[in-house]
């Protein structure tokens, strides 16, 4: 599996988004990680849309919008218009998965479902055929700086598993904690795609940092 990095802008500064997306892209990430948070799914707000459509006009990675809302199908409508390339949203909203992944495939948007850590695995099986890729929070979702928790790590190798039975190629993401540290537990249970926020935008050599996250 290729390896992606993704950094996530929750941990940049806000006050110079554009400037701060613009960095992590001329230091040779990937993607770029969209956590969008309304406040009710999860305890904080971030971000809405009409931010995205601006990062849009300026950035050229691909963006990976990552829904911690409570009505992503509400919403995802309003990300893909913006410019998101990628929407993950969370199997535990309460929304009608196959109807999410349905309308991001009408709407030209890859599809992604997200877990917390407290949902098992398995509950993603029904929607593997579909999806572009599974998002494995290693955090409770929320909040950046949060300490990586290894008990995902089964978690991952048991998705991985199941989508080699079945021959696919679904990306497997992982975020929170993620550091040059624990990216190699990660890659060794079969995530291949590392949302890093801290580890990125805290460095003061991004580029440097990129490089070790691929150097596993």
């Amino acid at each position: 599996m290729v390896t992606k990095i993704s950094p996530s802008i929750l941990a940049s500064d806000f006050s110079a988004l554009g400037e701060e997306a613009l960095s992590v892209q001329n230091a040779g990430a990937d993607m770029l990680h969209i956590d969008v948070m309304d406040g009710h799914f999860v305890p904080n707000i971030t971000l809405g849309a009409p931010i995205v459509k601006c990062l849009r006009s300026r950035v050229s990675l691909p963006f990976d919008v990552h829904l911690m809302i409570s009505d992503p199908l509400k919403y995802i409508p309003d990300f893909a218009k913006a410019g998101a390339d990628l929407i993950s949203f969370h199997l535990e909203s309460g929304a009608d998965a196959s109807q999410c992944v349905s309308l991001m495939e009408n709407l030209g948007v890859q599809p992604a479902i997200a877990l917390k850590p407290s949902t098992p695995g398995e509950a993603v099986f029904p929607y593997l055929e579909s999806l572009k890729m599974v998002l494995v929070m290693t955090v409770e979702p929320g909040f950046g700086g949060q300490k990586f928790m290894d008990s995902q790590l089964n978690k991952i190798r048991l998705i991985r598993n199941e989508c080699d039975k079945r021959g696919l190629k679904t990306d497997i993401q992982v975020d929170g904690g993620i550091t040059d540290e624990t990216v190699q537990k990660c890659a060794l249970a079969g995530a291949n795609v590392f949302v890093a926020g801290s580890f990125i935008f805290g460095s003061q050599n991004r580029e440097k940092a990129i490089k070790s996250l691929r150097t596993y």
